[in-house]
């Protein structure tokens, strides 16, 4: 099965090594390339785009997991019916315009960009492909249905240089791994994406995850160490206050690192009273 695979051409991708050009931005503290990203995201993944709607095909079908045999098929019939619908001519410009946008205003360098689930994306967008022989076309259908039945998500190697491991480290003045957490990395790249999804699936993460720190950090008062020094005590219900007013608080950066904060610390909390 020799189908081509440009990956410039594959929505995609492009769209999720934009999300982490986005996420190193930040993380970088470069609020400049950040905004340039941010910009090319909203640009075109905006509502009703066309770029959008082919986005919409692959995200049907690789952000999704433990589906049924049954529910699978039906999106992936679906998808493909959907993608067929998209001008493939009308599609191609939008592509260039997005990957001259891309040259222009970051570097081509974008496109080398490391994205975990690379394989998947490289086998819907060869599933798409109007070129296949039947053969092909099935085997390629169950390769993309046997990605969404799985049960065993990628494990991400983000390759962080010194420079983004140590400006994250004084950024926060924390003294743990330099490595960002599976949550914080999740924080940040839904953070990126909800400039195209209107910050829907963003804030009920966000939601979330905040409530599970707060259930982190109480546990973690009623801990020896904590009851005993008042000051330690002070400063977590000053924690927990704070997240509670993120409740009506529009999203921001603000926001954004002070969450990045309490995970490092509830992490580090949480291995601390286990070892003790």
């Amino acid at each position: 099965m020799k189908i081509k695979h440009n990956k410039k051409r594959n929505t995609a991708f492009v769209y999720e090594a934009l999300v982490r050009e986005g996420t190193s931005a930040i993380l970088q503290a470069d609020s400049d390339r950040r905004n340039i990203v941010v910009s090319l995201i909203k640009k075109h993944f905006s509502k009703d785009s066309l770029l959008r709607k082919d986005l919409e095909c692959y995200r049907s079908l690789y952000e999704l997991n433990n589906l049924n045999e049954v529910e699978c098929f039906k999106v992936i019939k679906e998808a493909r019916l959907q993608k067929r619908l998209i001008d493939p001519s009308n599609l191609f410009m939008k592509q260039s315009d997005l990957i001259h946008d891309v040259n222009k205003e970051l570097t081509p360098k974008i496109f080398n960009n490391f994205v975990p689930n690379y394989k998947s994306l490289a086998s819907i967008y060869q599933m798409f492909s109007n070129e296949n022989s039947p053969k092909d076309s099935v085997l390629l259908e169950n390769i993309v249905f046997n990605q969404m039945q799985s049960v065993v998500e990628e494990v991400e190697h983000v390759e962080l240089n010194d420079t983004v491991v140590n400006t994250f480290v004084e950024k926060f003045n924390s003294k743990y791994d330099q490595q960002l957490l599976d949550e914080q990395k999740t924080v940040l790249n839904l953070y990126i994406k909800s400039f195209v999804d209107n910050s829907v699936e963003f804030k009920m993460f966000l939601n979330e995850e905040i409530k599970r720190l707060k259930n982190k950090i109480e546990v973690a008062k009623t801990n020896k160490l904590f009851m005993a020094d008042t000051d330690m005590l002070h400063k977590t219900e000053m924690i927990i206050e704070k997240l509670n007013g993120f409740k009506d608080t529009k999203i921001d950066e603000h926001v954004l690192t002070t969450v990045l904060k309490v995970q490092s610390l509830v992490k580090e909390t949480t291995e601390n009273g286990n070892s003790n």
